[in-house]
């Protein structure tokens, strides 16, 4: 039987070969590591547990803190931040859980895209076809995944930051209702938005993780059935410019589910999506509250954060006071608006991202299509963090490049939301 020090020393070769160019760990623990798994494996042997994730390879985003190190979050900004005085709460659970901790993935400066470039640290290529993006903010969690130098990643969704990766490079992303999971020691993007989610091979594996993290009993998860399975599909403005390997794919997949046992109805939110958009025309909330996150260096180190990022955070310092507030009280009505109307139906159902993974270069080249092609990589995502949801993504079968099925649930449904999508992927994958 493998160790799971054999494992690690595997994936630190298999790292150590590409060291010159590696682009999706930002930082390595290999003493640390090592040193967790000789003790995961003393367990073992001795007959003791910790629970299901003791032993298990774990990678985290660059915005958790670690004690004694900067917190970068993806910027040359903070490379000379002050140590953090302890591990961030989610890094603390795992490491208590037994978890082996061996290294940070790369992300977006700041966490502020969609689409995984950083012009810092490198962009991670994607794990099918490095050409392609790997999608963001949580690039190098995606990709350590799906190229299995993790077993499970940790990252953060402010506005599909752990769905898209996982959609876009085949592995699962689990986004919990915000505030579900401690954001002590996790660098802030938006505070209203953000939420701690993992990425792994299985929707069992993003539920043991999630549990940990949330401070719960992880256990087994029982698949919902799919028979009587109410999936509502919000087709309109959500399905408009999706590309046709996601359509088809998307289709084939309800064909399947259908064939289940689950009734599949059109349950059209596009009302409420207008509501949001007016609401948030004068900025984001994300931009708008990273604006004053970063207020202390937005313009006395501009020259150093990348310029895409920068403009959309200045851009949004200027929004006033009232205008946030006002559109916060706004949102506080909306998300309660979504929440009775996701009542009559288990699941709402739709693609994670209208496109596969595009190339990196063109975007790199053109401002234009980076922040055309990141807003419609954003689109459908979002919805789950303005509307205060959980979402999980699911990798879909036989497709030339991953594609991702999304499935999002009333606020606070997280458990039941695993469950169905437990079901939908033994269904899928069958």
């Amino acid at each position: 039987m493998m160790t799971v020090r054999d494992k690690l020393e595997m994936i630190l070769a298999r790292l150590a070969a590409r060291e010159g160019e590696e682009r999706v760990f930002t930082t390595l623990y290999p003493a640390a590591a090592r040193g967790a798994a000789d003790a995961a494996d003393a367990r073992r042997q001795a007959g003791i547990s910790l629970g299901p994730l003791d032993g298990a390879l774990v990678s985290i985003k660059d915005l958790f803190d670690v004690a004694g190190e900067p917190t970068r979050a993806g910027s040359m900004v903070l490379r000379d931040a002050a140590p953090a005085e302890r591990d961030a709460t989610v890094v603390h659970r795992l490491r208590r859980a037994g978890a082996v901790i061996l290294a940070k993935t790369n992300m977006v400066e700041f966490a502020f895209s969609g689409l995984g470039l950083n012009p810092h640290y490198g962009t991670p290529g994607n794990a099918v076809d490095p050409a392609r993006i790997p999608g963001g903010s949580s690039s190098g969690a995606g990709v350590a995944v799906a190229e299995g130098t993790s077993e499970i990643s940790i990252g953060s969704d402010t506005g599909g930051s752990v769905r898209i990766p996982a959609a876009l490079n085949g592995v699962v992303g689990f986004k919990p209702t915000a505030k579900r999971v401690p954001l002590d020691g996790a660098f802030p993007l938006s505070p209203s938005l953000d939420s701690v989610g993992p990425l792994a091979r299985s929707v069992q594996d993003c539920a043991l993780a999630d549990a940990i993290m949330a401070g719960e009993e992880p256990r087994r998860l029982e698949a919902h059935p799919l028979a009587g399975l109410r999936i509502g599909i919000p087709r309109g403005r959500l399905f408009t410019r999706s590309e046709a390997m996601v359509e088809e794919a998307f289709e084939r997949a309800l064909s399947r589910l259908s064939q289940a046992g689950a009734r599949i109805v059109d349950h059209p939110i596009d009302d409420l999506l207008l509501v949001m958009r007016e609401t948030t025309a004068a900025a984001s909330i994300a931009s708008i509250e990273a604006s004053e996150v970063h207020a202390d260096w937005l313009e006395s180190r501009a020259t150093e954060i990348d310029p895409r990022v920068h403009y959309w955070l200045a851009r949004s310092s200027a929004v006033p006071a009232h205008i946030y507030l006002r559109m916060m009280r706004r949102r506080r009505a909306l998300v309660q608006a979504m929440d009775e109307r996701l009542a009559p139906v288990d699941v709402m159902v739709l693609p994670t991202t209208a496109i596969t993974a595009p190339l990196i270069a063109p975007l790199e080249a053109d401002d234009q299509l980076y922040n055309g092609t990141d807003a419609l990589i954003l689109r459908n995502t979002q919805v789950a963090n303005q509307f205060d949801l959980t979402a999980l993504s699911l990798p879909l079968p036989d497709c030339e490049r991953p594609v991702g099925l999304m499935l999002m649930a009333r606020h606070g449904e997280d458990r039941r939301l695993l469950g169905i999508a437990a079901a939908m992927e033994q269904e899928l994958t069958r």
